[in-house]
């Protein structure tokens, strides 16, 4: 295995690996009193490498319980990799559906061939390969090699699946199957694909189907939509359709989150009955610091999915309270600035600010202990717009937001992470940053603003 050899940008509550490489989340579910998350994984450097299942659970989506590795990559069905997939309970046993990967000999690895594969367990932590696998031994006769990323649920006696993959003319679409039994999969259409005249990616990844508030929701990462209009600046999205399947169409594709690191979204549903999402919090062919110190990628924060009209909104889980160990700041005054500072990299900031008029922005500002910018936010009442700058190349991204008298922010900060939520959920940003030592906060106006504002730490190294 791996070691780790520097502590200095590890997180004190998300999801990241033991060691090592992490990349998308598989598997969410719950099962037999606990939450369970697994995730692309790769234990023997801090680069992506032969794809295994790494796996954590928990009692109450906060507290985060290291697990044996789940799945290993090198039988027949799987040999180069255990590519992502998902899990489902039945009979009281929990089943994973992955994709295996395969390069073609003699190639160097720039041809492969992708199946699909199931894996049993008793208890949740030792799994067991079958002996029926491939359950899906090859794609559609019209599809590419890319065939990958298996998302199961069962509706009324029948079991089916969504596959991400990309047609022969090189366009991105998403595949349904069905099954009885969950091992013999019968292919029944393709469930959207992208438009050949509009902007929406050569290859679908992580496709995850559902219907929330009686809306059909597709869930997908496409790679290769260009950016247009400030929007789509990363190298890949993640996103969603709302789909109408009586007139076989889909709406435009709204992106879920604007920050520079947010890939390959997974929901389940909790035990009381609402939709929750992971994603992975980094973005391919971005430096990460910390594969210097031995490891690299962690998840965001366990996110609710609520429906507004016909916009998706993420917020973070009610349970994440439950860190909270102290309140470190609060105010609530009329002015022009607030500023404070914190030696510790694990809060919650909660900020409801009303603006004196509609004509000048409010700012964010987070900078190191050397005051040296890490990011500062510009919300702007006029365009609606909240504009974001990371220090480095390539830094822009936005959201829009809705212009309400009042704009209410809940930030999350851990040692290499800041998650920000806009009016409730309306829109995100995820981000990575490296910064050691003490942080500095700022809020700002040009006229006075409302500012109420309350810091907590939260707990450290759960």
């Amino acid at each position: 295995m791996n070691n780790v050899t520097n502590e200095r940008y590890r997180q004190n509550y998300h999801i990241m690996p033991p060691q090592g490489w992490m990349n998308d989340p598989n598997g969410l579910c719950f099962f037999k009193g606990y939450y369970h998350v697994f995730f692309q994984y790769h234990p023997y450097s801090a680069e992506w490498g032969p794809m295994h299942w790494g796996h954590v659970r928990s009692l109450d989506l906060v507290h985060w319980e290291e697990c044996p590795i789940a799945l290993t990559p090198g039988d027949f069905e799987d040999k180069d990799g255990c590519f992502s997939g998902s899990a489902v309970v039945k009979d009281n046993k929990l089943y994973l559906i992955y994709t295996g990967h395969h390069y073609v000999e003699g190639t160097q690895q720039q041809k492969f061939w992708q199946n699909q594969n199931i894996a049993v367990s008793e208890d949740g932590l030792y799994f067991q390969k079958s002996d029926k696998n491939p359950i899906i031994a090859t794609p559609p006769d019209d599809n590419s090699d890319d065939f990958r990323d298996p998302k199961v649920w069962h509706k009324k006696d029948v079991w089916y699946m969504v596959l991400g993959s990309q047609n022969k003319s090189k366009q991105g679409r998403v595949l349904l199957y069905r099954s009885k039994d969950l091992f013999k999969w019968d292919y029944l259409k393709v469930l959207a694909t992208a438009d050949p005249s509009a902007n929406e990616g050569y290859m679908w990844e992580c496709p995850d189907f559902f219907e929330l508030d009686n809306k059909k929701l597709l869930l997908v990462s496409p790679q290769g939509i260009n950016a247009e209009h400030g929007m789509f600046k990363n190298i890949h999205q993640t996103g969603y359709f709302i789909l109408d399947q009586d007139k076989d169409n889909k709406s435009v594709f709204h992106e879920l989150d604007s920050g520079h690191d947010f890939y390959a979204t997974q929901t389940c549903m909790t035990e009381d009955g609402r939709r929750i999402m992971f994603a992975w919090m980094d973005m391919w062919e971005t430096k990460m610091r910390e594969q210097a110190d031995g490891w690299a990628g962690t998840m965001t924060l366990p996110r609710e999915l609520t429906m507004h009209g016909d916009r998706l909104y993420t917020f973070p889980v009610a349970e994440l309270k439950a860190l909270r160990s102290k309140l470190l700041f609060t105010q609530n005054k009329l002015s022009k600035e607030i500023i404070f500072k914190s030696s510790s990299h694990a809060l919650e900031i909660n900020a409801d600010l009303r603006w004196a008029n509609f004509k000048t922005s409010i700012y964010f500002k987070l900078s190191d202990k050397a005051r040296k910018q890490v990011l500062t936010i510009e919300f702007n009442p006029q365009r609606q717009k909240a504009y974001l700058q990371r220090a480095g190349e390539d830094g822009e991204r936005q959201a829009s937001f809705s212009l309400m008298q009042q704009l209410k922010l809940k930030i999350y900060v851990d040692s290499s992470s800041v998650e920000l939520f806009i009016n409730g959920g309306e829109s995100s940003f995820s981000e990575r940053f490296y910064a050691e030592g003490g942080l500095n906060f700022n809020f700002s106006s040009e006229n006075l603003i409302k500012q109420q504002l309350n810091v907590y730490c939260l707990k450290e190294n759960q």
